[in-house]
């Protein structure tokens, strides 16, 4: 289990780990709403494109699973800045 969400190693397509810039106040927050995560290639990207001053940081996230709500969320499994 990673983040919350289970990873099933005979559907890899449907939940994965990525790298990503999530518009965000960092905090205690673990789970991000798919309109705040934009997925990218790398670390090095998302570290290259992030901006702290306007709450927008690189992370390594799984998702995106969808909620009992019916949102589709993306998990933080850290952010990479740290």
């Amino acid at each position: 289990m990673k983040g919350g969400v289970y990873l099933d190693a005979e559907a890899p397509h449907l939940v994965r780990q990525y790298f990503a810039l999530v518009q965000a106040t960092r905090g205690k927050r673990k789970r991000f709403p798919e309109n705040c995560v934009e997925v990218v290639t790398s670390a090095e990207e998302a570290l290259a494109r992030a901006l702290p001053e306007h709450n927008l940081h690189a992370a390594e996230v799984v998702g995106p699973s969808r909620s009992s709500e019916g949102f589709r969320l993306y998990y933080l499994l850290r952010w990479l800045s740290e």
